[in-house]
């Protein structure tokens, strides 16, 4: 049987990203988190955790993680259906990882009616949609929003919709460096913005124009401070519609390429054995989205 006090303290190390801020969560010293730990690696007779900072979980780790996640929201299921266990209820707290510009357009709009409704709080975890699963697979979230279509073991994934970007400058930037006609090799020639090292939109939309190669950039990870980069004059990037619209509709953005977009699929991944709370959360964000992301 397992030691459900014991992976408590394995999941608080790595979703809090410390022994120190898992204490605090659990309400215990750090002596007993570590020993708690030491004590489940003692008894599965190998390492769960690599002690890095922040610490990450191993592959033993990880699917004892997993597991958690999944008991989690089993037990939630336990708390409506059994009267005794209702009384002892907290609120739960669903953790997913999502990508940067879901949660700046279309997420909390999405997804607020059903938080109320299920009295559930949220714990986000931002990610590029690249590589937000790895988050799920590491065993850190119960769900996440991503761009890949395939899942992990024991998970589904449900295709919500696409994201469309345009590539976007400020009228400025636009007759500094681009007053000639748009190509592929201008826009590689001057200085774009990326949202960070994983970010691959604007290479895959040079790609499209016939382009590939090194070209200058700034990093940006905020996804609300991407647009003010663009907007400010500092690159060109590419931008969802949903977030730039009122921004292209006043002029203070103009489409550098009409007619060119990429649609980047997104999709939602959750566990199979998740409960009924991911079951009704997964069909929510399949009708909401429908609203917001463009059908692919």
């Amino acid at each position: 049987m397992f030691d459900y006090k014991l992976l408590a303290a394995l999941a608080a190390v790595v979703e809090q990203g410390g022994f120190e801020r898992a204490a605090h969560v659990l309400g215990l010293s750090q002596s007993a988190v570590s020993q708690r730990i030491k004590l489940l690696e003692a008894r599965i007779g190998q390492p769960v955790i690599v002690r890095t900072s922040p610490p990450t979980s191993t592959d033993v780790g990880q699917r004892l993680l997993n597991h958690v996640q999944q008991v989690r929201l089993l037990e939630r299921d336990l708390h409506g259906q059994v009267p005794g266990l209702d009384e002892a209820r907290t609120v739960e707290r669903l953790r997913v990882a999502i990508n940067a510009d879901s949660l700046a357009t279309w997420w909390a709009a999405s997804i607020g009616p059903f938080c109320t409704r299920q009295g559930i709080l949220l714990d986000l975890v931002v990610e590029d949609q690249e590589v937000g699963l790895k988050r799920m697979q590491a065993g850190e979230v119960a769900a996440c929003v991503c761009a890949s279509a395939r899942p992990v073991a024991g998970a589904r994934a449900v295709l919500l919709g696409a994201m469309r970007y345009r590539a976007v400058a400020s009228p400025a930037f636009h007759a500094h460096y681009l007053s000639e006609d748009v190509t592929a090799e201008r826009l590689a020639q001057v200085p774009a913005v990326v949202y960070g090292p994983d970010d691959q939109l604007q290479h895959h939309f040079l790609a499209r124009l016939g382009f590939t190669g090194h070209f200058d950039h700034h990093l940006c990870p905020s996804s609300e401070g991407f647009v003010k980069m663009v907007a400010n004059g500092l690159g060109w990037g590419l931008l969802p519609e949903l977030q730039t619209q009122a921004e292209r509709e006043r002029g203070e953005l103009i489409d550098l390429v009409p007619g060119q977009v990429i649609d980047v699929p997104l999709y939602w991944h959750s566990w199979r054995n998740g409960g009924d709370l991911l079951t009704a959360l997964t069909r929510h964000l399949e009708s909401q989205a429908a609203c917001w992301l463009v059908a692919t």
